[in-house]
């Protein structure tokens, strides 16, 4: 995709308009007027051009107080706290601060008569879309931009939000798309841009074919709306977008436990005896999702051997259900121009052969009537009286670019969007009908948009099985995660393709352990006894460290609801000051304690780069000093897991499930790895403090095993 500077109408201020309390109005040369506000600390809109169309509720900060200014001639800023836009006329010049330093601006690339090859902000003179292009320094990478499956730095990419319905993770179609991105910068503080729209945005960070040496967006909607964020670093950035957007509540403790996903076809009596069998082998779930039976009867067979329920639901209304019926009298479907109900065809996608594929036919409920909007969700209390306790939602990505909406809006805005309203349905149908028994409701989705991260959890494709489809998924799940994603549910062993080799599976699922959930996914051949004695023993070791850990993720998990930052954290994200492991695009920190490194070839060797500090194996409790590569061989009951110098993990006892946890007692072990630094918060049974006299002191009751790694003099274990 090339783009020719004397395709844009540029747009320049052409004088202030006036300020206000919370930021200051511009008339540009275009005739439209730009308004600048402040939405707190760090972040700041930019908005140009008309405001019609629904906005669907993405954003949910409200503008702050700040000051306005005139420092210089045809220079204004508006400033809060450290931070400070400044605008700059003609040509139009959008400059970031943060603590006095610029770590954001428009475009500086020049052509060779003098000209900006993109403008600050423009507008295409044929089709209307909307641009804007910041510069980047040389050596800068780019972060975010939701689901994506190839390089975490999208620097030199052309990327495109737009919503796919989830098939793979070897090209750039997603499901979870957010127009968002930041950068670390080059050390002297970091920046992010979010698109505030739900039309199609695509995204060249650094692509040649724009300009090597700058960000260009280029945005399919009527205006042209842009957060821009500054501050100290990529957590800092997260945290102004989760802001700005919304964050997760933090999720029922059994959403936690392993989630099995059974075939959507498969006879409910087989089920229940697959079920069974889990329980029999002692290998720890929590969750089954499953198809709703006919027999309302049969989940309170699931429930009496302490499976929670998960139940698929789609939006895509089959022509010949009952639903649709009813649905089209009520006139609650896309539709026609004709207003008849918007009729899609697609095929099962099952076989992989276009001429033998079942071809099925359905339309989609219209989320944007609210009548229709709750008609679905009223509908869902069977599904929960049943005794269901979640929905995992799919065929959000289906919206047809040419069908009716009820508010007015076109169908090629509504077509991003339609995930987050549907989540949003399920969401008010579960808090409506089932929370009172099962906790904060909880939901799982196979696609998104901004501001889906409220309605967890994001659940990634089915990936190809072998080393690669395992690396993309790793790589898609930490990029959600930098994306504002905080909560995503890793899939182990993936969906298609050859048959996979019990090392290649065991290894997929000791990654997946370290997210925030994890599941099986509904394919052949993927319960773990099937990899043999040897791989099922080593799996059922792997699944009970996971559960151990749920004490710890539930600390990690408060942490996301209150920052946005994820559980799983890509290298840039955790350490921006360390190159040495920025491109270490698999490894991840799982919470502040815990570095996760995982195998991705045969024979359980790989790099590590281990982040500045001192850490140490979970293996064999050796220590190691950070800023280094290491050569690591693991086999295959072993895993690359190193605890972070100055911090602790607290564990939980090995369950089946988590109705074994004891909720006053959740804490069984502690491990602290070397002096303590940072105290052990949420917990009545361990804390760690800092004793002038005696040192370091671990403080716990009797019966919370304590156990220090490497040779620490001065620590202290004390009864609390």
């Amino acid at each position: 995709m090339h783009i020719d500077s004397a395709d844009y109408l540029r747009l320049d201020v052409v004088h202030a308009l006036g300020a206000s309390a919370t930021g200051a109005s511009f008339a540009t040369s275009s005739g439209d007027v730009l308004d600048a506000q402040c939405h707190g600390e760090g972040a700041f809109r930019l908005r140009v051009g008309p405001s019609t169309r629904p906005d669907y509720g993405l954003v949910v900060s409200r503008p702050k107080g700040c000051t306005t200014s005139q420092p210089a001639p045809q220079t204004w800023a508006i400033a809060c706290g450290d931070t400070r836009l400044e605008i700059r006329a003609a040509p139009l010049d959008i400059r970031l601060l943060f603590k006095d330093r610029v770590v954001l601006r428009s475009a500086t690339d020049r052509l060779p008569d003098g000209s900006l090859r993109l403008p600050a902000i423009g507008r295409l003179r044929q089709g209307g879309l909307w641009s804007a292009a910041f510069a980047l320094e040389s050596g800068e990478p780019v972060y975010g931009l939701g689901e994506k499956f190839g390089a975490l730095d999208k620097r030199g990419q052309l990327v495109h939000s737009q919503v796919h319905a989830p098939q793979d993770v070897n090209t750039g179609r997603s499901g979870a798309n957010v127009p968002f991105a930041w950068s670390a910068g080059t050390g002297h503080g970091a920046w992010g841009v979010f698109v505030h729209t739900t039309g199609a945005v695509t995204h060249a960070p650094g692509h040649a074919e724009w300009s090597h040496r700058s960000y260009g967006v280029m945005v399919d909607d009527e205006a042209l709306d842009l957060f821009v964020y500054a501050g100290a670093n990529g957590a800092s950035i997260v945290d102004l977008f989760t802001q700005t957007t919304g964050r997760p509540a933090i999720v029922p403790r059994w959403s936690l436990g392993l989630v099995v996903a059974r075939p959507a076809s498969e006879p409910f009596a087989q089920t229940l005896a697959a079920a069974s069998r889990l329980r029999e082998r002692k290998l720890p779930v929590d969750t089954l999702v499953v198809t709703v039976p006919d027999n309302h009867s049969s989940l309170t067979k699931l429930a009496a051997q302490s499976f929670h329920v998960c139940v698929r639901e789609s939006a895509e209304v089959p022509v010949d259900s009952p639903r649709f019926q009813e649905l089209a009298s009520h006139e609650f479907l896309l539709a026609t121009d004709e207003g008849e109900p918007y009729v899609c065809a697609a095929t099962d996608g099952v076989r992989g052969d276009a001429q033998n594929d079942e071809w099925r036919e359905f339309a989609l409920v219209d989320f944007t009537h609210p009548d229709a909007f709750a008609w679905w969700r009223d509908s869902l209390a069977a599904v929960f009286e049943q005794g269901a306790d979640a929905i995992a939602a799919s065929g959000s990505a289906s919206v047809p670019g040419d069908a009716s909406v009820w508010n007015g809006d076109a169908t090629a805005r509504l077509h991003n969007v339609y995930p987050l309203l549907h989540a949003r349905c399920i969401q008010e149908a579960t808090a409506r009908y089932r929370a009172p028994r099962a906790g904060v409701p909880v939901a799982l989705s196979d696609a998104g948009w901004t501001g889906s991260q409220r309605y967890p959890v994001i659940a990634g494709p089915d990936g190809q099985r072998d080393w690669e489809g395992l690396a993309a998924t790793l790589r898609g799940a930490l990029s959600s995660g930098m994306s504002g994603f905080a909560l995503c549910a890793a899939s182990i062993g993936g969906g298609y393709g050859e048959s996979q080799s019990a090392e290649l599976f065991v290894r997929w699922l000791q990654a997946a352990i370290f997210f925030s959930h994890v599941q099986l996914p509904a394919s052949a051949a993927r319960e773990p006894w099937t990899f043999g004695a040897e791989a099922e023993g080593v799996l059922r070791k792997w699944l009970a460290l996971r559960y151990r850990l749920i004490p710890y993720f539930e600390r990690a998990i408060a942490n996301a609801a209150a920052t946005g930052m994820p559980l799983a954290r890509a290298m840039p994200l955790a350490f921006p000051e360390s190159r040495l492991v920025r491109d270490f695009e698999t490894q991840f920190m799982c919470g502040d304690a815990l570095l996760v490194a995982p195998i991705l070839r045969d024979g359980g060797e790989g790099d590590i780069a281990l982040p500045p500090g001192a850490w140490y194996d979970l293996n064999t409790r050796a220590r190691y000093t950070g800023s280094q590569v290491l050569r690591y061989a693991a086999k295959l009951d072993q895993f690359p897991v190193f605890g972070r110098e100055g911090f602790a993990l607290p564990l939980g006892r090995a369950v089946q499930h988590t109705g074994e946890m004891h909720d006053e007692l959740p804490v069984e072990a502690l491990w602290v790895f070397g002096r303590p630094a940072h105290p052990l918060e949420g917990f009545r049974q361990v804390k760690i403090e800092a004793d002038r006299a005696a040192g370091h002191v671990v403080r716990a009751m009797l019966n919370v095993d304590v156990q220090v790694f490497g040779d620490a003099p001065g620590i202290s274990v004390l009864p609390l």
